[in-house]
């Protein structure tokens, strides 16, 4: 049974109606989030405008403008889209955000971000509605394309003057859930690096032995990447102080090749997906890797589709003065933060990119892990109190006094 009722928080209500907006790939309803926003936004009295890329996508930006504008400002960054889904294994239909017995909404977003898009704009209403005027402007960023790498949008966006013209001082982007009273805190993110690996040998009969064959090419270089998927693992699961972001994962995403059951195929290929850590050494990593393909013989060649080289970090310790402000006010609410490195991809790699320090933040403890997963919810009481957690937040980053440089 859903417990909507009439006695239901606002900004629950305002959170599961955004919920039912299909903001999902293939066709994400971009125009109907970005009416559904622009009219919050108006509602709160924050001003908008919309800037259109060159991929024909939109950036909608929201501004609370503070009182000393010309500081560097605080960027709330949130993305739209999200990933598709797979009907039958949800309990509830994955976009009518129902809301069980126990407070828990049921829909696609509901951590994957459209609780913070609604924590964020909650936030800066209970600010205004207090009267509190703030010395650094505040500017939301709602984004498409995320979940589809950002490609045609926030790695544009940063690149645009307008971008540019928000004057970012630090920005905040999407975390993950927590599954213990920690909150995780990400100050950096793992280089995605996505390569195929393409074997040719001697086509011939299934009945023989063949011995130039492809598909023995392949099996060398799929053992080599699994090897190292394996040690990596288990330094891992050994050391209590690691977290998945402080080691390089590989998955074997893709394998192709051949045309009939009795016919040894002239070429085979492998596609692996790797996450690297910032600590890592790029350009040793990847003479490693090319090491593996040319060990396995001749014919053996390989592509990269994404190989991220940046590794810029955001510093979370107190000689940073927008980590200062951001821990402060947690620590006076008594949560618990880890720092850690974001073990996939968000959009704030290219914020950093641009030469911007970015922390990932999501304010969910007590909550399993379960962005792209069936059965995507948050619960309702875990939600609100992020409202209350990001307005702290908010009022501590949007007052930091001037820094060298600002006048």
């Amino acid at each position: 049974m859903d417990t909507t009722s009439a006695t239901e928080n606002p900004a629950t209500g305002l959170f599961r109606e955004y919920l039912r907006i299909r903001t999902v790939h293939p066709e994400p309803d971009y125009d109907g989030a970005i009416e559904f926003l622009v009219r919050v936004a108006e509602d709160i009295g924050l001003e908008s405008r919309k800037i259109k890329l060159s991929s024909g996508l939109t950036i909608l930006i929201l501004s609370w403008w503070g009182t000393k504008p010309q500081l560097k400002s605080v960027v709330l960054n949130s993305h739209i889209d999200v990933v598709p889904v797979f009907e039958e294994f949800w309990t509830y239909p994955p976009f009518a955000a129902h809301k069980d017995e126990s407070g828990n909404i049921y829909a696609r977003g509901t951590q994957d971000m459209k609780c913070v898009t609604i924590q964020y704009l909650e936030a800066l209403r209970r600010l205004k509605s207090e009267g509190r005027r703030l010395p650094r402007t505040v500017h939301l960023t709602l984004v498409p394309d995320e979940e589809i790498g950002g490609h045609k949008g926030m790695e544009l966006f940063v690149k645009y003057p307008e971008f540019r013209n928000l004057n970012p001082g630090i920005t905040l982007d999407e975390g993950l859930a927590s599954p213990t009273e920690v909150f995780s805190v990400f100050y950096g993110e793992k280089c995605p690096w996505w390569i195929t690996v393409h074997c040719r040998g001697d086509p011939g009969h299934g009945s023989r032995f063949i011995e130039n064959s492809a598909a023995t090419k392949l099996h060398l270089v799929i053992s080599k990447f699994l090897e190292f998927r394996e040690k990596e693992k288990k330094r891992l699961e050994s050391n209590p102080n690691l977290t998945l972001g402080d080691v390089t994962t590989v998955n074997l995403t893709r394998a192709s090749g051949g045309v009939s059951c009795n016919v040894v195929p002239s070429e085979m290929s492998a596609t692996f997906d790797l996450r690297v850590p910032p600590t890592v050494n790029l350009k040793e990593f990847e003479s490693q890797l090319e090491s593996w393909c040319r060990d396995a013989g001749s014919q053996v060649t390989w592509e990269y589709h994404q190989k991220c080289m940046d590794q810029v970090v955001t510093t979370p310790d107190d000689s940073n003065p927008w980590w200062k402000a951001f821990s402060n006010p947690c620590k006076e609410l008594g949560l618990k933060l880890k720092p850690e490195i974001f073990p996939a991809a968000t959009d704030s790699r290219y914020v950093r990119a641009a030469g911007y320090p970015a922390f990932g933040f999501s304010p969910m403890n007590h909550t399993p892990i379960l962005l792209h997963d069936h059965d995507e919810y948050l619960n309702e009481e875990v939600f609100l109190q992020g409202i209350h957690i990001y307005t702290r937040i908010i009022s501590s980053l949007a007052s930091v006094p001037p820094l060298d440089g600002e006048q």
